[in-house]
């Protein structure tokens, strides 16, 4: 984003920088959205500008003047120098998406959403190819009960944007977290717990948000050939979050 587009948006504009990068920002915005107006990656996945910041991810965390922030509830202020890929900080990310990925069952290989995975981009995005950690191997189920959308706990990772979606752009409650802990765990707002009798539809924002195969629309799975998905061949900074490819098929 240069200076004439950041003017049209609206607002005070002023600069700061991420790893000697000079970037615009428009005066509110954080750094992460600043950032992906300005076409510079911060890796994520609980981040969607749509939605209020949640920062509970952690993978955009960043460094500024000695201080680990959240990109995504920090705001850029004029002169701040940010660091986003240092050593330290890709180690850090690489480590969280080894908990993630050990804490569920993705099974990439096997999953109809690789290759439209964000989880998957970010991971490969990060080098964090192969967990070193043990895995948990929970037993989680499935919710195939709604006509038109289906429900894969193994592959939740807590993310909350199908909460935020739910409540915030389609005015609906259909999801939220319970527990604390290790014993965190999506849950759906029924009767019974089922998805077949919540109100959710399948046009709703929170049926499409999902970064990795937790939330799908059933008997769509392979409609898009596997190598020809948006991460197959492009890395996750280049074709952005899996929710804009989403809307567009």
């Amino acid at each position: 984003m240069n200076l004439k587009a950041a003017t049209r948006l609206g607002g005070r504009i002023g600069h700061f920088s991420i790893d000697g990068v000079r970037l615009p920002f428009r005066e509110g915005q954080t750094i992460m959205a600043a950032a992906m107006e300005a076409g510079v990656y911060i890796p994520h996945l609980c981040y969607n500008p749509e939605f209020t910041p949640h920062g509970s991810c952690r993978l955009c965390v960043v460094r500024s003047n000695g201080r680990h922030l959240a990109a995504c509830t920090t705001p850029a202020a004029e002169g701040l120098e940010v660091e986003s890929y240092t050593d330290e900080l890709q180690e850090q990310r690489r480590e969280l998406l080894q908990m993630l990925f050990v804490e569920g069952n993705h099974v990439c290989p096997a999953c109809e959403k690789s290759g439209a995975c964000q989880l998957q981009a970010v991971a490969y995005y990060c080098g964090m190819l192969a967990p070193e950690l043990t895995y948990f191997y929970p037993q989680r189920t499935v919710d195939a009960s709604h006509p038109d959308i289906a429900i894969d706990y193994n592959r939740c990772i807590l993310c909350e944007l199908c909460v935020r979606a739910s409540r915030e752009a389609d005015g609906k409650n259909v999801f939220s977290i319970a527990g604390r802990g290790i014993h965190a765990h999506l849950q759906i707002n029924s009767s019974t717990g089922k998805l077949k009798d919540s109100d959710l539809e399948v046009t709703d924002k929170a049926a499409h948000v999902c970064p990795t195969g937790a939330i799908l629309p059933r008997n769509l799975g392979y409609n898009i050939p596997m190598g020809k998905r948006p991460y197959d061949q492009k890395p996750i900074s280049l074709v952005g979050d899996v929710a804009d490819h989403e809307e567009s098929s």
